[in-house]
């Protein structure tokens, strides 16, 4: 028998490319066009709604920190703000530097967090930091998720009421309609929607932006607006009430974070090049427009954006900014799902359904859980808040909270991955601080009238996650108790005289040595061992796609058994039947008929002596109960399986 490790020279199929990203970077113009087109669609559906919004809540009447509508300098100032708000957080933060800081082609909060643990070293405290910030800053995503769907497709409809007064009534029934409708098409998957959504994205933005440029010809003394001295001018002048206005400019960059997690479905050229040619233009032009009402209208402009549309070309703009709302929702909503994938695959949240809607791009999923929490989540917020106003006062916290976390993640990418001095980390971070931490903090005012939403839905996934993972390696260490030396089991077993029936065992366990307890288990009652026993682990690495020579090691024991270990990446789905086929140019062979699948059924009692919170013991417990069950998420044939209830106190 052979001892001696070998590595699987080919691993998975090269499609991924070299660097494992999720999909091919793009041949021609014209699938880099498609792309593009994609990308508008999924990716700047939510930044692209806000000027619904934006400019609306810096004047509006709700806003007990507004600006003065009938002062032409606070209109230059509040318009220069929003301008210098796109230009530097959007274009330079994430265009520039966040997109470059991928993981393999993969983006967001847990990736960038891996990407930065790949160098980290030293201390637990240390290490574990960056992956807490990014769990904290995931439950911050999924509380700006919920708000998202619900205040943008609030915002348009509520311009039927610029039609008629009396039709006020229909915007709830109507706004709750479309949300259920949006996560129902959801199923279908962001490539076939991203394909539809494009083509509306880019009659929307062209659309805005050509609704603002006669407001703009009528008043061309708006454009002074673009020098950097208005916005500073404002908040010189306006002291604490032009400080707590950024409460309300923030609105106009949402979407950064969805734009940064959404990566891996398009990649970051096609994103790059939506934003400079289509949606940054037309987002220019239309705040313009609303600035250009305010300076010749002042106070008598109630809703800047539909009042740059004549009175003809009202209902169409309501019935294009509806489905422009429809599609903003999407970048919130597909980030969570890959958020959520991640999560899971990095093992800080219990399994869940993940279907894969593209056979090209693996970065293109469904996740049936989070679909359906978040419609729930949306239509209660629409029943709650009733107006996009109020809405606005929940919204900000979660997004500024989530840019702080994402500047402090990329000052470590440049230190410890990119070799930046520490004087030029500081020279990006400090200045990136200073801008998120103006936005953060401007947005502690709205706590009590909402801001407490996203909060507490961020505190309460952060308590999911901590929980799932500390609750995993307790049950790991549990289990290792039980577990006895390979060789120690393989030199007994010609002593046991145990029958060996024709087939093959394959054993799950999540460690990489020793013999793990479902085998004990079921050599104990069952008093049989198979010819070939396969004792497989799986571990998922901190990259999206582990491909190549390290993807798989195969190593031969004594006595018909073999160990397997394979390495995932967070963004893939383990298939343990395509796994065993690949062991085959290693010599373990194995027939798809003649296979069984031996998993652990645990009954957790929280009952134990480990030193873990009691209510965490509790949360743990009801969580691997309701997690999807292993063979699903492993692939494995449902009738060849065979599970062994095995009771574990915590």
């Amino acid at each position: 028998m052979s001892d001696t490790a070998r590595s699987d020279s080919t691993g998975a199929s090269d499609r991924h490319g070299a660097g494992g990203a999720p999909h091919k970077a793009p041949q021609t113009r014209k699938e880099l066009g498609w792309l593009s087109l994609g990308a508008l669609g999924v990716v700047y559906g939510d930044i692209g709604t806000s000027p619904l919004y934006a400019m609306k809540e810096c004047f509006g009447p709700v806003n007990p920190h507004r600006a003065n509508a009938t002062d032409p300098e606070a209109v230059l100032g509040v318009l220069s703000l929003l301008f210098w708000s796109l230009a530097i957080v959007v274009c330079v933060k994430y265009l520039v530097f966040v997109l470059r800081a991928d993981n393999k082609g993969e983006g967001g909060t847990m990736s960038l967090a891996a990407l930065v643990q790949q160098k980290l070293t030293g201390n637990r405290t240390r290490i574990a930091f960056p992956i807490l910030l990014a769990l904290f800053g995931t439950g911050l995503l999924y509380g700006e998720g919920l708000i998202t769907p619900a205040i943008s497709v609030l915002s348009a409809v509520e311009g039927l009421s610029e039609q008629s007064p009396s039709l006020s009534y229909l915007i709830i029934p109507i706004s709750i309609t479309i949300l259920v409708g949006l996560f129902w098409v959801q199923r279908y998957g962001t490539g076939k929607i991203g394909r539809v959504f494009g083509w509306v994205m880019l009659v929307w933005f062209i659309a805005i932006g050509t609704a603002g440029i006669p407001a703009i010809a009528r008043e061309p003394g708006v454009l002074v607006a673009i020098s950097p001295h208005h916005a500073i001018g404002y908040l010189f002048t306006h002291g604490v009430n032009g400080f707590l206005l950024l409460g309300s400019v923030v609105l106009a960059v949402t979407g950064c974070e969805a734009l940064y997690a959404d990566m891996g479905h398009y990649g970051k050229t096609p994103i790059r090049i939506a934003w400079s040619t289509v949606v940054y233009p037309g987002l220019l032009l239309n705040y313009f427009g609303q600035g250009a009402l305010y300076l010749r209208g002042g106070a008598t402009i109630s809703n800047p954006f539909y009042e740059l549309v004549d009175g003809p070309l009202l209902i169409p703009m309501i019935i294009l900014a509806t489905m422009a709302a429809i599609i903003a929702s999407q970048a919130l909503i597909s980030g969570a799902f890959s958020l959520t994938n991640q999560a899971v695959q990095l093992g800080y949240l219990p399994r869940v359904t993940v279907v894969h809607t593209s056979h090209k791009h693996e970065g293109q999923i469904y996740i049936p859980e989070v679909n359906y929490a978040f419609m729930i989540g949306c239509v209660a917020l629409v029943l709650a808040f009733k107006t996009s106003s109020n809405l606005a006062a929940a919204y900000g916290i979660a997004v500024t909270g989530l840019m702080m976390i994402t500047s402090y993640l990329i000052f470590l990418v440049c230190r410890r991955n990119w070799g930046w001095s520490l004087g030029a980390s500081l020279a990006l971070y400090i200045p990136l601080l200073i801008i998120d931490g103006a936005f953060f903090s401007s947005n502690f005012v709205k706590i009590a009238h909402g801001g407490w939403f996203p909060l507490v839905v961020a505190i309460g996934v952060f308590a999911v996650m901590t929980t799932w993972f500390r609750g995993r390696v307790e049950l790991s260490k549990t289990m290792e108790m039980g577990t006895i030396p390979d060789k120690m089991f393989l030199d007994d077993i010609p002593n046991i005289g145990l029958p060996r029936v024709p087939g093959t065992a394959v054993f799950m366990t999540s460690g990489t040595d020793g013999i793990p307890n479902v085998l004990l288990h079921h050599v104990k009652h069952n008093k049989v061992l198979h010819k070939q026993v396969v004792l497989l682990s799986i571990t998922t690495e901190n990259v999206p796609f582990a491909v190549g020579q390290s993807s798989l090691q195969v190593r031969e024991l004594e006595h018909g058994f073999w160990r397997v270990l394979a390495h995932v990446g967070f963004m893939q789905q383990p298939n343990v039947p395509k796994i065993l086929a690949r062991c085959a140019k290693h010599g373990l062979q194995t027939a798809t008929a003649d296979t069984t699948y031996y998993l652990g059924r645990q009954t957790l009692l929280t009952t134990g002596k480990s030193k873990v919170a009691r209510w965490r013991k509790m949360l743990f417990a009801f969580l691997a109960r309701n997690s999807r069950p292993p063979s699903a998420f492993f692939h494995l044939p449902p009738n060849r399986v065979v599970e062994l209830g095995l009771q574990i106190e915590l």
